[in-house]
């Protein structure tokens, strides 16, 4: 999600402050609204009781369903949420998805706008930049892009780049041959993603990292030898091992690896040397 102006930010600790709950909630609940094209929201948040789900024009489900002072707080926390976010300007939807507008370009909705018009959310992208691309520019146009848990990603088949961006930064990896066809993620916010392809499933900690917030690194090859040419463990420099590691590890704390699959990798590129 683009970064907040100092406006945004005050409107998000007003809002926790009102709703008695934190800033984080608050923001875990904007970010799953952004995905929801501003009309619908999948999240997951203690302060929120766990998962739940909103649409805008009345549905709200929490994890404790007869806790009736929760759904009340969750529906009028997103209501103003998606409110804030028809009258912006710039709104960083996740794209491929479709919003209905009217006129000015704003989404259609119900509610009235006349306490919110003024708030700024979002810092606008710079120029040349279209609207909702979080992705490097130089990458195109994706084949296809989704969201899930707070992470989002996009493909692109014909220069066989992935983009995800996590935490505000974005990851650029080589996909190699695969052709991917689907992405998932393991349950719970952080949890690693994995990719569909014609070989399979494969952990995308297992692609080479070409960029990482538009910093080129030097991971031109693959963690996994391929097929035809067998890896010899003994032919491995230590130092390159030890820049594995050291990616694997960026890539675990960024929540995109998780511990079970970085310990296991560690351990597998450590008893190389």
């Amino acid at each position: 999600m683009p970064q907040l102006t100092d406006q945004g930010l005050q409107t998000i600790n007003d809002l926790a402050q009102r709703y008695g709950v934190s800033p984080e909630a608050v923001m875990a609940l904007l970010q799953a609204l952004v995905n929801g094209n501003g009309r619908m929201a999948q999240f997951e948040h203690r302060d929120l009781g766990g998962a739940g789900q909103w649409m805008a024009g009345g549905m709200t489900m929490v994890g404790d369903m007869f806790n009736h002072g929760l759904k009340a707080k969750v529906d009028g926390l997103c209501s103003e949420l998606s409110q804030l976010l028809a009258t912006q300007p710039f709104v960083p939807f996740p794209a491929g998805t479709q919003s209905q507008r009217q006129g000015g370009g704003q989404p259609k909705t119900s509610h009235d706008f006349s306490d919110t018009g003024s708030v700024s959310l979002f810092v606008p992208e710079p120029p040349g930049r279209a609207s909702g691309q979080w992705w490097p520019a130089e990458l195109g146009v994706p084949n296809g892009t989704g969201a899930q848990n707070q992470v989002r990603y996009a493909y692109f088949g014909a220069t066989h780049r992935l983009a995800i961006e996590l935490n505000g930064h974005v990851t650029v990896y080589d996909t190699l041959d695969h052709q991917i066809s689907g992405v998932s993620q393991q349950q719970g916010r952080g949890g690693s993603l994995t990719l569909t392809s014609q070989h399979g499933t494969v952990s995308v900690a297992m692609l080479p990292v070409v960029a990482v917030d538009g910093v080129q690194t030097q991971a031109s090859e693959s963690p996994v030898a391929p097929p035809s040419e067998p890896h010899r463990p003994d032919s491995a420099p230590e130092t390159d091992i030890f820049a594995k590691i050291e990616r694997l590890a960026e890539l675990h704390k960024k929540g995109i690896l998780s511990p079970e699959e970085f310990a296991a990798k560690k351990a597998e590129l450590l008893s190389r040397l």
